[in-house]
């Protein structure tokens, strides 16, 4: 089953109330913003690292945060226990997620992949959007609903407003958003 079926086949065993946005294909957190009607502020960006957890063992994270932040590969080390962070390989992601970068949503499905979450996302807006496991379909539903459902390890995980970016999305045509509400 590919994780856009997964994810809403979840999202309905669990009760949530969302809704699914269908749009052209999109990956990069500003242009997906626009083309949904949503502010980049409530979108959660998802992130597939590697954490260096001793000289031979390393921890495959997914780090979710704000689409406005900057990822801080510094405090998601730190949250994951580990030594230091980098970003994984497209191929790495892909592997670990079944998505393509810029359409991972903020759920593992994947027991080998830690889900740590920046706790931003769950008091700053009334609901959230990501993309849902494809480049043009998006889900927008309630943050609580969303931390009750992922049941993240919650930890500071964006750089201050001054710090370098972190690239990682893919970029694709824009186009207008359709709502399916579920």
């Amino acid at each position: 089953m590919d994780i856009f079926q997964q994810l809403q086949d979840l999202l309905d065993a669990q009760g949530a109330t969302y809704q699914l946005l269908r749009h052209a294909a999109e990956g990069r957190s500003a242009e997906v913003a626009a083309i949904r009607g949503t502010q980049v502020s409530q979108g959660a960006k998802a992130l597939v690292c590697r954490v260096k957890m001793s000289s031979t063992v390393r921890q495959h994270v997914l780090a979710v945060f704000p689409a406005d932040g900057q990822a801080d590969l510094d405090a998601i080390a730190v949250a994951a226990g580990g030594k230091k962070a980098s970003l994984a390989t497209r191929d790495l992601a892909r592997e670990l997620t079944g998505c393509e970068i810029g359409a991972i949503p903020p759920f593992s499905f994947n027991p080998d992949l830690m889900l740590l979450v920046d706790p931003t996302l769950e008091h700053r807006h009334e609901q959230i959007v990501f993309n849902a496991g494809r480049l043009d379909a998006s889900i927008l539903m309630r943050a609580d609903d969303y931390f009750r459902i992922a049941r993240p390890r919650v930890a500071p995980l964006v750089r201050p407003a001054d710090a370098a970016p972190v690239q990682a999305a893919s970029a694709q045509p824009a186009g207008a958003a359709d709502v399916d509400a579920t």
